[in-house]
């Protein structure tokens, strides 16, 4: 039986869950029936209403795989971590692609290769779009083949049975997950903040030429990069917060039985739910429709 601290972390990572799924659900439904009056999106709309299915999809499986392993169905958990690994690598791939665009559309560079990158940024966006489906369909592929080696492996290793290569292969395995989490986290997550860097640098830079114009703390156009940039100061935290919480959760520092387990769970989604919920509140349309439904 869990302990009461255990349970009360856990109460509290299914409501957020449901909240956060909520809210993935309310962007695809407000963007989704825009689609379908309008026959087509935005470059920006596509992403957003892709990381929305993504992280919509993430919370569920987060909820199952959890409560699965709690309840020791773990015959049910290597399958459902293949798809938690799918939607995980996606919505980390999606949110880098998200920063690449605002970085390029908003930031005042005068290099060539951005004002090519302006030009042609909306033409790339679905490109992009399926190449995070196909990469990230190859790296569920290669998590199931790795769990379906590190099982046999694991099986085999009885007292009649000959398992002297065992240690060599699981070895290799984690040897081979690290590498790949290093590939499907890693590359994104430096994408991102490059991005965002530049963004907000070019932000505080633009602010700055408006302040020795136009002087004066009041003026609308100075609140509203102001505005921008604390969003995106918000904007990285949660996604770093993220980041580091995929981190220590692929380091397996803490058990399914651990309240730590559940506080890290609480934290690692509370991040993903307070970065959409500064998507939706920095989109007009989407802030916009949220106070009708209000």
């Amino acid at each position: 039986m869990p302990s009461s601290t255990t349970l009360i972390f856990m109460v509290i990572f299914c409501l957020e869950s449901l909240a956060a799924m909520l809210q993935n659900g309310f962007v695809i439904t407000v963007l989704g029936r825009e689609w379908v009056r309008c026959q087509a999106l935005s470059a920006g709309d596509m992403i957003v209403t892709s990381l929305a299915v993504s992280r919509f999809c993430l919370h569920g499986m987060g909820i199952l795989n959890n409560f699965l392993a709690s309840f020791k169905f773990c015959y049910h958990i290597g399958y459902l971590n293949i798809f938690w690994n799918f939607f995980n690598s996606l919505s980390v791939w999606l949110t880098s692609w998200l920063a690449v665009f605002y970085c390029v559309k908003i930031s005042s560079f005068s290099h060539p290769v951005f004002f090519w990158l302006k030009w042609r940024i909306s033409w790339l966006v679905p490109r992009l779009l399926v190449g995070s489906l196909i990469i990230c369909g190859l790296s569920a592929s290669f998590f199931a083949i790795e769990q379906a080696v590190n099982l046999e492996t694991i099986n085999s290793q009885n007292p009649h049975g000959n398992c002297t290569a065992a240690p060599a292969v699981l070895t290799f395995s984690r040897y081979y997950f690290s590498c790949n989490v290093g590939f499907m986290w890693l590359i994104p997550f430096l994408l991102f903040l490059v991005s965002i860097f530049l963004l907000m640098f070019s932000l505080y830079r633009h602010m700055g030429h408006m302040r020795n114009g136009r002087p004066g703390p009041g003026d609308p156009s100075i609140q509203a990069h102001s505005m921008a940039l604390k969003s995106l100061a918000f904007f990285f935290i949660f996604y770093n917060a993220y980041f580091l919480s995929l981190i220590i959760s692929a380091m397996k520092i803490t058990t399914i039985q651990s309240h730590w387990h559940w506080v890290r769970e609480v934290l690692t989604y509370a991040s993903i739910y307070l970065h959409s919920l500064i998507l939706v509140l920095s989109s007009p349309k989407l802030r916009k429709a949220l106070k009708m439904c209000l």
